[in-house]
């Protein structure tokens, strides 16, 4: 089981971005997926996830979390990046129903992807 995140760059203050997550090696059928991310000196954090039915999903404000089951993807859209959203974003999967902000609930994580916003 892989997941590969991909999408990030470097880009201005005010403007959008989204993030893509492509799981293989299984089907995420009933898996929760979801985004963390980690700024340089402080420790990784949630970001938002959703659930295999897409019914539950937690999004950080300016962050909307969508997936395509039928792709094994899952997307992180932001809006209105500001500086202090630089970080590596990492995308997690787990074989449970539910959405949760805790890193030991995810037994699947991406390489990561940094995202760099200039002000």
């Amino acid at each position: 089981v892989q997941l590969q995140a991909f999408g990030g760059g470097l880009v201005q203050y005010g403007d959008s971005l989204r993030l893509s997550c492509v799981g293989s090696g299984r089907t995420f059928s009933g898996y929760t997926m979801s985004w963390f991310r980690q700024a340089p000196g402080k420790e990784r954090e949630f970001v938002g996830g959703v659930s295999w039915r897409g019914g539950t999903a937690y999004y950080a404000g300016r962050f909307t979390i969508s997936r395509e089951n039928a792709r094994n993807t899952v997307y992180l859209q932001m809006d209105s990046l500001k500086p202090e959203d630089t970080a590596v974003y990492y995308c997690a999967a787990a074989p449970k129903p539910g959405v949760a902000a805790t890193i030991a609930w995810y037994d699947y994580w991406g390489q990561g992807t940094q995202v760099t916003v200039s002000s």
